[in-house]
């Protein structure tokens, strides 16, 4: 039997290392693969392209106004990014920010509610921003715990706490929390519990700024980022090392909760000024994509970060200024999203095709794998 018949006709291969500039280009390129399509479909409803592009660019870039709405969007998707990457990095698949950011902002909404007359205005943020930080790091010790003890499956764990802690907040605005009766709305939040603006915005972008050099220095500088990383690659590796697997695992979960409850305090106090269900509002999701195409690396975060609320805040005025459906947005970033995820399939792989030629000495197609 001729032995290419039992070669598939495409295999993939490993690749070695690429040169960073190479896998930069790839990159760029997968970018601009996204718009050229984005374009595409943006000129099949008979709009220009350049035109929209320029429009979503002014729209979120453009004004002073526009520029200070694009911050507020960018900063919880950069803080939860921040907050997950640890937990990735350890292979600990942590989907349950969305709850961690609500966890957090019930924490602080409650000092902001019932506290404001009792403590001066900068003692309260301090203590709205603790407690946010507790209670998501609390919020996220149970899946870790149950990680840690029983080897249970830590994504669909993390995912179903979502929910409980949404209908937590559900209850809150149709009961105890309930401001005017029958409205289903907990009040607006005292100045005294509001985040103080710098430049415009809530000074929330400091705080997520500074945590983009703690997360940094943690992850390649110190003893627990080390521990992190040795169990990402081999958990086996790491028992045999003498590290404690289950401490490291529910360390790490509560300081991604409690950066995530911060993001939830930041987002109540500056943004909303208030609590309501949708306070994460999808950025935990999101902040997963940042995440894996920043490579956890919480300086091109920030890029990822700033690109995607361009996008989303540049989309409104495309919508009202051109009059393109509010969906378009969506479709150009999955897009967009869709090309960048991608070409880390081509960084990271390759394809080898059948009929490549193999050296006598490398029989199962080693050689051809390397000349491929």
């Amino acid at each position: 039997m001729n032995p290419e018949t039992k070669t598939p006709l495409v295999r993939l291969a490993k690749r070695e290392a690429m040169e960073p500039w190479k896998a930069w280009c790839i990159r760029i390129g997968s970018i601009l693969l996204a718009l050229v399509l984005g374009g595409l479909l943006i000129a099949a409803l008979g709009k220009n392209p350049l035109a929209a592009y320029g429009t979503i660019l002014d729209g979120s870039l453009g004004r002073a106004s526009a520029l200070r709405q694009t911050a507020k969007i960018a900063i919880p998707l950069l803080g939860t990014a921040l907050a997950i990457a640890p937990c990735f990095k350890m292979r600990f698949w942590n989907i349950g920010a969305e709850g961690q950011i609500t966890a957090g902002a019930i924490a602080a909404s409650y000092f902001a509610l019932f506290w404001v007359d009792k403590v001066p205005s900068a003692l309260l943020l301090v203590i709205m921003g603790l407690s946010g930080a507790l209670a998501g790091g609390l919020w996220a010790l149970i899946p870790a715990f149950f990680k840690a003890r029983w080897n249970t499956n830590e994504t669909l764990f993390t995912l179903m706490m979502n929910y409980i802690i949404i209908g937590v907040v559900r209850w809150l605005q149709g009961g105890p929390w309930e401001g005017r009766p029958g409205s289903q709305i907990i009040p607006q939040f005292d100045s005294a519990a509001c985040l103080p603006k710098v430049f415009g915005v809530h000074c929330g972008w400091i705080i997520v700024l500074i945590l983009v050099v703690f997360i940094y220095i943690y992850m390649r500088y110190t003893k627990h980022g080390y521990e992190i990383a040795v169990i990402g690659d081999s958990v086996n590796t790491a028992r045999y090392a003498g590290m404690n697997v289950g401490r490291v695992i529910m360390r790490t979960m509560f300081l991604s909760g409690a950066i995530s409850g911060l993001v939830g305090f930041i987002v109540a106090s500056g943004a909303d000024n208030t609590l309501h269900d949708g306070v994460a509002a999808g950025v935990g999701f999101t902040a997963i994509t940042v995440a894996w195409l920043a490579q956890l690396n919480p300086f091109a975060m920030i890029a990822i970060s700033g690109m995607l609320a361009i996008l989303s805040k540049g989309a409104d005025t495309l919508h009202t200024r051109m009059d393109v459906p509010a969906s378009i947005s969506d479709i150009i970033t999955g897009m967009l999203l869709f090309c960048m995820l991608g070409c880390e399939f081509f960084i990271n792989y390759r394809l080898i095709f059948r009929g490549g030629k193999s050296s006598p000495e490398a029989p199962d197609g080693k050689e051809a794998v390397k000349h491929a």
